[in-house]
């Protein structure tokens, strides 16, 4: 009973950590308490996730004397001031996350759409299958048999549609058998989301291995994109289907009568939460040891992509890979030896836990951060595109000569995001705020004015999924304790030569205060401006740059402050670093110094 739920426990069981949050209405609102954490307990020798919950309970209960356990699990309802909870959600990513194989009949189509429906539910996208893709019928049955997926999304042709490639796919399938990563005994959970007029024919063809569960049409039509009753389903089959055969989840979904979401399922549902509830268009990200998880809600659209091989710890070397040596190197101020640097970033990939203990290793690890941001949206510009289709009757080889929409195009428009926000331990424990909004800004490119935001202490997973159940408590958690306003950015398109003038800004600043700022191209300013005041601005740009109405077009509003203040960014766009090497560190300096992002840089 809604109503009744006074106080909150949410886990998170992470890759490595699991957390727990502790929430409770004081008066009228809610707001959170206490955190606790401790080891994920998946893996040998402890094989059973409930001990690191616990663990990750036992903090909080020792730190506000709060009785939460008892020997079969949590303690529910509460009874008394100090006894109990009333609620209890958890997520989980533990054990590698809800990892799944998406199919479809044409790779830009159906299967992308197939791939944007099992990204924006939490999964793992390790592979893509489709008539189209460019493997052979062999190749295509070996990655099935290689790979050990939790989870198939099955989706291709319009409702009436194809038909004989669905069937093709399916005996591909049928062939290959593929074996779910978990469970010696069960069969793997297809998600059926094709043509509808061949979903008993499917079923038959790969009933004998798989656990078929037929859901709607996600391409209903060649210009409908319906995801939302796959995402229902592969939710609630990670639920009755993967997460009964990890170790010790049986005991963990005793605990609750809400369904475990995958971790960033949660994460981007809350993100999802934020940008409704403000009527905005968000781009968030969560950076994390493994992943970068990229979030966008542009103009009522969701996507979530995920960059598996691009993380912070894991996968600290994998961005090397796609990055380059030089692109890292690019935003460091300072020499270093190139077989030093790779050393370094090695260490980290084989001791992630390690922390920066030096600011040349805290300096490397940001700069790798901004290229695993670059890379990540780069790939999640490919999924936030218009529907690609062509008219029925058309062939497959006529596809790529009959679609007008190129692969490339995104709806993303920079100068229409309102807010960027990010969560993840680089972020959401960067020693200074500034360092947060700096990576924001560079792995971004940020065009405009778009405020930017933080996860203070990474509780978002949880305040998603508690959304599921109290909406406006999760907001409310999510605005005064866990959203940290770091500022709104003015970031201006173009580019010329140093010092040419960029533009005239007007602030109008509280207590009636005026600033004038005369912006020279390839500055970086910030200016104070704090949590919960704002300032009207007037902008008028010169010399072609834009700032979001056109180029030398003014532009005017009200910006509102955070811990880094209004930042003014004249190195434009795209952001381009001098060739020059001493001129390269030089300006980084500059940039630095200007955003005091590191006390002791000379």
């Amino acid at each position: 009973m809604k109503d009744q739920i006074k106080i909150i426990l949410a886990t998170d069981c992470g890759s490595t950590t699991s957390k727990a949050r502790l929430f409770r209405q004081i008066g009228d609102e809610y707001r959170f308490i206490e955190s606790g954490e401790a080891p994920t307990t998946v893996e040998a020798p402890y094989e059973n996730v409930t001990l690191g919950v616990r663990n990750a309970i036992r903090e909080i209960e020792e730190l506000t004397g709060q009785k939460i356990l008892h020997p079969k699990g949590i303690i529910m309802p509460s009874n008394a001031y100090n006894v109990g909870v009333d609620l209890y959600v958890t997520t989980s990513s533990a054990g590698g996350g809800l990892q799944m194989v998406v199919s479809g009949v044409v790779k830009t189509m159906t299967a992308e759409s197939a791939e944007r429906a099992a990204l924006g539910a939490g999964g793992i996208v390790m592979d893509v299958l489709a008539i189209d893709d460019g493997r052979k019928d062999f190749e295509k049955i070996n990655m099935l048999r290689f790979l050990r997926p939790d989870m198939i999304l099955f989706a291709g042709g319009v409702d009436g549609g194809n038909s004989e490639e669905l069937l093709e796919t399916a005996n591909f399938f049928k062939l290959a058998q593929p074996r779910p990563r978990l469970g010696l005994d069960f069969k793997i959970p297809v998600i059926y989301a094709g043509n509808k007029t061949v979903a008993a024919q499917v079923k038959n063809i790969i009933d004998d291995f798989a656990s078929v569960e037929i859901v709607p049409n996600l391409r209903p039509t060649i210009d409908v994109e319906d995801p939302e009753p796959a995402r229902q389903a592969v939710h609630a089959s990670f639920m009755n289907h993967v997460m009964s055969h990890a170790p010790g989840y049986t005991d963990l979904m005793s605990w609750t009568e809400i369904p475990i979401m995958p971790t960033p399922a949660g994460e981007g549902m809350m993100f999802r939460v934020f940008a409704e509830a403000h009527n905005t268009n968000l781009i968030g990200v969560g950076l994390g040891g493994a992943t970068t998880n990229i979030y966008s809600i542009y103009d009522d659209k969701f996507v979530r992509s995920v960059s598996a091989n691009l993380g912070m710890s894991y996968s600290i070397c994998n961005v090397l890979k796609e990055a380059g040596l030089d692109s890292i190197l690019r935003w460091l101020p300072f020499d270093i030896d190139k077989n030093d640097l790779l050393n370094r970033l090695s260490n980290k990939m084989i001791r992630p836990t390690i922390i920066p203990q030096t600011l040349e290793n805290l300096m490397i690890e940001q700069a790798v951060a901004r290229e695993a941001l670059r890379l990540g949206f780069q790939h999640h510009k490919t999924l936030a595109r218009p529907l690609i289709g062509v008219k029925r009757g058309l062939g497959i080889v006529d596809f790529e000569e009959q679609t007008k929409i190129r692969s490339e195009d995104t709806y993303i428009e920079m100068f229409n995001v309102q807010w960027v926000g990010g969560t993840g331990g680089l972020l959401s424990h960067a020693p200074r705020r500034s360092q947060s909004a700096i990576m924001l800004l560079d792995g971004f490119q940020l065009c405009g004015l778009t405020r930017l935001f933080q996860d203070s202490v990474f509780m978002m997973p949880h305040l998603g999924v508690l959304s599921t159940i109290k909406r406006d408590a999760a907001l409310e958690i999510f605005e005064k304790d866990c959203l940290i306003l770091l500022g709104t950015a003015i970031s201006f398109v173009g580019s010329a030569e140093n010092e040419v003038k960029v533009a005239d800004v007007h602030l109008t600043l509280p207590n009636n205060e005026v600033h004038e700022e005369t912006v020279t191209y390839g500055t970086l300013k910030t200016i104070p401006l704090p949590v919960g005041e704002t300032a009207e601005v007037q902008i008028h740009p010169t010399s072609n740059f834009d700032i979001g109405a056109g180029p030398n077009k003014p532009v005017s509003g009200t910006i509102d402050g955070g811990i880094v203040g209004i930042i003014i960014d004249a190195r434009g766009r795209p952001l381009a670093l001098p060739k020059n090497d001493a001129e390269r560190k030089n300006k980084l300096v500059q940039w630095f110094t200007a955003m005091d992002l590191y006390p002791t840089l000379t």
